[in-house]
């Protein structure tokens, strides 16, 4: 409920606060007298976005701060949630400097545009002239059925299970994207890596290769210098190793007479073992080698193949050709994984879509199930606001894919006068009927509604005399279960209500502003009887003002 709204330095104002009652309050005034201005401030807390504001002084910031009785609304848990100290009475402030920059607070901590609009959307219902046209459109008349249907947590756990749906069904689609954009590659991959698992690639085999080939290639020469030097070593008859073994043969004849021959003669006979181990093998190496031109020509195939390969991959090493075709295995793999959870995510898309339906079957029947009373209720009041022949009817038909909302479709169906068929309210209804119906719909919803305060701005338009007192009583019926605000120009509404402001102009250093005053009992009757003639001081019109006080 909102206790007291405070105003400075916007548009027109200067600085007003207001102090509103539980009840039934209603501003009225003169037209440009500022009404709107205060509508309009009041919006900026409720979150609405700043647009071409302008400042009573602009030298210094625009301030607007509500105080909302939140004792009986539940909110402890957004505030838990946004990690705002909670008080029975919430203090909401917006700040708004000359530059345009804003700033909004909750108990005095600041918080952003969304955390303003859920708080405050859980708080007041205004109620405008474009409001009214909502009434024309199948969402609203939708979020209305489900309003007198109580379906709001039913609504909440398909709109949870809808999204979850939909995300899984948007998983699937990116990866049956991908599947297909892998699709096209997947024969060529397979070719790929068909074309270097056969070629049986291991590590190391080009190398060695090579220096198969290098051998092969020179193995005539290669043979002809091992013998040579084999025959250098051993074989000739002044061969090295006989010249050294007489060189050992001296050293040892004088080894006896000097400690450092010996040593000499140690190391020559270890270097006459070593080469006659060399010319050992330089021999054997000799027979063994041969020249193969069947071998060299296999091997020569095969680093053809390997060169060819590693040319088609722009790389250098079989090992690098050994990675790649791990790296294509791997993708052949991971398009064959594509398949298997593209499978698995269409069953579990099965699963929730079954479930989405059961849950959409039950909101359809809840639905269904307020549907009499809504017509009968709005029926009775639009019948007492003299609309005695007209019809209304709601119907409920399947979407033919599912929507956020459920599966089902509403539309309001009126007719005004006798002999004319139900159509679409929004062919058929006037402004002044589309008034009368709104305020009916407002009065039937009031009671399911958990919001603590509605604020009425031109649901008088288009209606007047009897009608006019009949509105008032039903927004005093209304203000029963809620706070109810109206800004009027019919007196028969305004003396229905158990408060009275009224906005008024004063001009002040040769500058205009508006203001606000909360009237007294005499003040009251003196503002109806202008209302109804344009004079505050004609007797007929003040007993009139009274005489609407009195039924009050």
């Amino acid at each position: 409920m909102l206790i007291r709204l405070s105003i400075k330095n916007y548009a027109l104002i200067r600085e007003l606060d207001i102090e509103f009652g539980k009840s039934f309050s209603v501003i009225t005034g003169e037209t440009g007298a500022g009404k709107s201005i205060i509508l309009g401030a009041l919006s900026l807390i409720l979150g609405q976005r700043i647009d071409n504001l302008s400042f009573s002084d602009n030298s210094a910031k625009c301030s607007i701060e509500g105080a909302f009785d939140i004792s009986k609304c539940a909110l402890e848990p957004f505030f838990e949630k946004n990690d705002l100290d909670y008080e029975p009475v919430c203090i909401i402030r917006r700040e708004i400097t000359p530059q345009g920059k804003s700033r909004a607070f909750v108990n005095d901590t600041p918080v952003n545009l969304n955390q303003l609009k859920e708080i405050t959307g859980k708080l007041v219902d205004v109620h405008s002239q474009h409001q009214t046209l909502l009434l024309q459109e199948s969402s609203f008349q939708l979020s209305v059925v489900d309003s007198v249907a109580g379906s709001a947590n039913l609504l909440n756990q398909y709109k949870s299970a809808f999204k979850e749906l939909n995300d899984l069904i948007r998983k699937r689609d990116d990866l049956l994207l991908k599947q297909k954009q892998s699709q096209a590659e997947l024969d060529y991959l397979n070719f790929l890596f068909d074309e270097l698992d056969k070629a049986r690639l291991l590590p190391g085999e080009q190398v060695q290769a090579e220096s198969e080939v290098e051998i092969l290639s020179h193995a005539e020469e290669i043979k002809a210098k091992l013998y040579s030097a084999a025959d250098a070593l051993l074989n000739r008859e002044e061969n090295l190793l006989k010249q050294l073994i007489e060189i050992g043969n001296h050293l040892n004849a004088i080894a006896k007479f000097h400690t450092e021959i010996d040593s000499y003669s140690q190391r020559l006979k270890e270097v006459i073992f070593e080469l006659k181990d060399i010319a050992t093998s330089v021999d054997r190496l000799a027979e063994d080698t041969s020249f193969d031109p069947g071998r060299l020509e296999q091997l020569n195939e095969r680093l053809t193949i390997l060169y060819q390969f590693e040319q088609k991959h722009h790389v250098r090493t079989v090992e690098e050709l050994i990675e790649i075709r791990d790296g294509i295995e791997l993708k052949i793999n991971g398009v064959n994984s594509l398949t298997e959870m593209v499978d698995e995510l269409s069953e579990e898309i099965s699963i929730k879509n079954e479930a989405l339906n059961n849950l959409a079957a039950a909101l359809t029947d809840l639905r269904k199930s307020a549907l009499p009373l809504m017509e009968n209720e709005v029926l009775k009041i639009i019948t007492q606001l003299g609309m005695k022949d007209a019809r209304f009817s709601i119907s409920m038909s399947q979407l033919p894919a599912p929507g956020r909302n459920g599966f089902d479709n509403i539309s309001f169906l009126f007719s005004a006068n006798k002999g004319t068929p139900l159509s679409d309210l929004s062919r058929v209804a006037s402004g002044g009927e589309l008034s009368r119906l709104m305020l009916a719909v407002k009065s039937m919803i009031s009671s399911s509604s958990l919001l603590p305060t509605i604020i009425f701005d031109e649901i008088d338009s288009g209606i007047s005399g009897d009608i006019a007192s009949k509105v008032g009583n039903i927004l005093k019926k209304i203000s029963e279960k809620m706070q109810v605000i109206v800004i009027t120009h019919l007196p028969q509404i305004a003396g229905r209500s158990n408060e009275h402001f009224k906005v008024y102009k004063f001009t002040e250093h040769e500058k205009t502003f508006s203001s606000i005053d909360k009237l007294s009992d005499d003040e009251r009757i003196a503002e109806l009887a202008l209302m109804i003639s344009g004079n505050p001081n004609l007797e007929a019109a003040r007993e009139t003002a009274k005489e609407l006080l009195r039924n009050n």
